[in-house]
């Protein structure tokens, strides 16, 4: 568990010393006093999103002789942030959506490639500097049917499993593109349909039962910068502990979207996941991988 947790951290301390030296080579100081700038704002509403259409295609004809199968991908992303600042409080909003499926050429039904839906919410009200009293709701689920290796046994669907965790806490907040919060109190509920539970436990929830509910201490951390011009990193991590079964068990959720600019509307995407959580697969617990790259048309609102 340890491993993991050093190797995500080794990630993102890569990240943090691949932007220092880009700001060094690349920002003047106008640069850089600029960039914070945009990332304050007045008093009120700041709102900004992007949505990402990824699409790939091969074809190969009956006389290709290294053989093959002809396939179609698409995958669709939205990212939109709606942050709220009124004197010393602060609400900051982050609702992501993804889906992706590819067809392969005589497959019965279409493989799912992606497919998530997340809502973070952090309210806070300011005590000293940049820290704040907090307050935060994540909310995680999935909007399609998954399947399993073999592509015969349906073991998820539309919000099962879901996520709900709240808790209060303490923000420390730089910016909207650096911030970190802890909370030693947060309520954990994890939610899954009756027919997944029937013969054994799924995602957590024990055989029979169609919910677990968990206490524990949260950590969430947020970082995005500018890695070079026309690259924009977007680091998250989020830590749980449960109190009331192995908290030294630590579960692990990391994401990583890099997005490489090529001109206004068209951008090569990579987004990637690493999710560690011993109760999701009560007989081997491994770390759930999950990596989308793909050259796209991106619009920005």
């Amino acid at each position: 568990m340890m491993k993991i947790i050093f190797a995500l951290a080794l990630m993102i301390n890569i990240s943090l010393l691949f932007a220092q030296t880009a700001e060094k080579e690349n920002l003047n100081q106008n640069e850089l006093a600029a960039a914070r700038k945009t990332d304050t704002f007045s008093d009120g509403w700041k709102k900004n999103g992007k949505i990402t259409v990824l699409f790939n295609q091969s074809a190969f004809n009956n006389a290709w002789m290294a053989g093959g199968t002809s396939s179609m991908a698409g995958n669709f992303g939205l990212n939109y942030n709606f942050n709220y600042k009124k004197g010393n409080n602060v609400w900051d909003n982050k609702f992501i959506a993804a889906y992706g499926l590819t067809k392969l050429k005589g497959a019965e039904r279409n493989t799912k490639t992606d497919d998530r839906l997340e809502l973070n919410s952090l309210y806070g009200k300011k005590a000293i500097g940049n820290w704040y009293y907090s307050a935060f709701l994540n909310a995680k689920s999935q909007m399609d049917s998954g399947f399993d290796p073999t592509g015969s046994i349906r073991i998820s669907h539309f919000f099962s499993p879901a996520y709900l965790q709240v808790g209060p806490g303490v923000l420390w907040k730089k910016g909207d593109n650096l911030k970190f919060n802890f909370a030693p109190a947060t309520s954990r509920l994890i939610i899954v349909d009756g027919q997944f539970t029937k013969l054994t436990s799924s995602f957590g929830v024990d055989q029979g039962k169609t919910n677990r509910y968990e206490f524990g201490a949260s950590v969430s951390a947020y970082y995005k910068l500018n890695l070079m011009e026309n690259v924009t990193v977007e680091n998250m991590l989020n830590l749980y502990s449960n109190y009331l079964d192995k908290p030294q068990n630590v579960d692990v959720d990391y994401q990583l979207n890099l997005a490489m600019k090529v001109n206004k509307y068209m951008s090569a995407n990579v987004s990637l996941q690493a999710i560690y959580d011993d109760n999701a697969n009560p007989i081997k617990s491994e770390v759930q991988i999950r990596e989308v790259f793909g050259l796209g048309i991106n619009y920005g609102f």
